[in-house]
């Protein structure tokens, strides 16, 4: 049974800094995530080409390639410490040897590199959730469940320090919710579903991680938050309900650490302020040096609470100066440098003010993530007593931030963003007590897109 959180872990928005968590995560090769400074999270993929048994021995050379790199540039950035991040393709995860024999080759190159002069270092591993090729999902069994649970095993076996994921549960609604601005199918995936399911997912990948003594990191609302975060980039949907939408998300993230994950929580979590008030556990963030894989309004604000700082993603393709994973080490190695300095100087305070401030009064998803509103979102997710009405608190709190930064003048969104901040406060307010007056409702609405008996209703 998932444990709730009846409190913060911090709840002063002047203490939640990059750094520094109350309880810091030690793992892999003598690293400790949260314990005073911020690290490198290197995150790297495939150039395209075809994952197949005859191209096989092609992606070993990948990330054999990668494997050697970290061993050369780790000791000529004169790096802290390193967490790589290994995101299984899905036919890795499908083929769950593949996974792990990418696995063993990338700890092989973090223990050469530890041995060879001392790198605090260690390896997350994100199999894909590919619960979700058939439609509507079967997200409890078959043998897609039996596929993924395979590949966090063998993925443990092969070298894996930190276990983590992107999942699904509930996107197959919450993505027709967003295509329509449909606010109310946004809270009941967010809200109802979504929670069901990674309770049932993560104490799976919790006793896989207890058995293999293998950190269980956390999850990512990826395919909710960020995906209503690139459509309202790209002018398809209102910042103010990705704004909205990025607060939601919060809860469903959250469920992991409620039934044994410790963090570090995902790169593309930019949940992650909000978990780290509530759970007190380090969390990894990605911003401006993750261009190589996504734009975002949040590229400065995004690191001022930051326990490891993420590239995001890039292929393995050569620049001028060499590989692109080499070159975002170093962007990122010389972004952690300036951290661990600030630190250093008892000036990260004002290093943090910086980054906040100089985003969040451009965009209502940056405003979101400060410091302050970090912490009022997290009060109200612990205020309220289930899953379901923590979701509907978070989003009504993000409103109410944004119409009081709106008032104050901190922040001036156009007419069309003001008309739907409206529009959804009056959705939110009109949302039932409980979720059961709710079901029966999203049940017709959304029946064609899940199955009750994938989230146990």
């Amino acid at each position: 049974m998932a444990t709730p959180y009846a409190s913060l872990a911090i709840s002063d928005p002047d203490a939640l800094c990059f750094g520094q968590s109350p309880r810091p995560v030690q793992c892999g090769f003598g690293i400790t995530i949260g314990g005073g400074q911020v690290y490198p999270e290197l995150n790297f993929t495939l150039p395209t080409m075809t994952i197949e048994e005859a191209t096989w021995s092609d992606v070993r050379k990948h990330y054999q390639e990668i494997a050697d790199m970290v061993v050369r540039a780790g000791k000529r950035l004169h790096l802290p410490g390193l967490v790589l991040e290994f995101e299984l393709l899905p036919p890795m995860t499908e083929t769950p040897e593949w996974g792990a024999e990418i696995t063993a080759i990338l700890h092989d190159g973090l223990k050469k590199a530890h041995e060879a002069y001392g790198l605090p270092c260690a390896l997350r591993v994100t199999p894909t959730d590919v619960r979700d090729r058939q439609r509507p999902p079967l997200l409890r069994s078959g043998e897609e469940w039996d596929v993924l649970r395979s590949s966090f095993e063998l993925c443990s076996k092969a070298g894996a320090d930190i276990l983590s994921i992107e999942s699904v549960g509930g996107k197959e609604v919450h993505d027709e919710a967003l295509m329509y601005g449909d606010v109310r199918g946004a809270i009941f995936a967010l809200g109802v579903l979504a929670p069901r399911d990674m309770e049932f997912l993560w104490t799976m990948i919790v006793d896989v991680a207890s058995q293999h003594r293998v950190v269980p990191g956390a999850d990512s609302a990826c395919g909710f938050a960020n995906t209503a975060m690139q459509l309202a980039g790209q002018g398809m949907l209102p910042e103010v309900l990705a704004a909205v939408i990025r607060a939601a998300s919060v809860v469903r993230s959250l469920m992991a650490y409620r039934v044994g994950a410790t963090g570090p929580s995902k790169d593309c979590a930019y949940e992650g302020p909000v978990i780290k008030a509530i759970t007190g556990t380090p969390i990894a963030m990605e911003g401006k040096s993750a261009s190589c894989a996504h734009f975002s309004p949040v590229g400065n604000v995004a690191a001022a609470m930051c326990d490891l700082w993420s590239n995001e993603s890039v292929q393995n393709l050569r620049l001028l100066s060499g590989s692109a994973p080499e070159a975002f080490l170093e962007l990122l190695a010389y972004d952690c440098r300036l951290f661990n300095e600030a630190t250093r100087q008892k000036k990260s305070a004002e290093y943090r003010s910086l980054l906040v401030h100089s985003d969040i009064g451009l965009s209502p998803q940056a405003l979101v993530l400060s410091p302050e509103s970090t912490v009022a979102i997290a009060r109200a997710i612990v205020g309220a007593p289930d899953p379901y009405r923590q979701t509907v608190a978070a989003a009504r709190t993000a409103v109410s931030l944004i119409e009081g930064a709106q008032k104050e003048g901190t922040i001036t969104l156009v007419q069309r963003e003001t008309e739907w901040l409206a529009k959804i406060a009056v959705a939110l307010d009109e949302m039932p007590d409980d979720e059961g007056e709710l079901l029966g409702e999203m049940a017709d609405a959304y029946g064609h897109r899940f199955l009750p008996s994938s989230y146990g209703l």
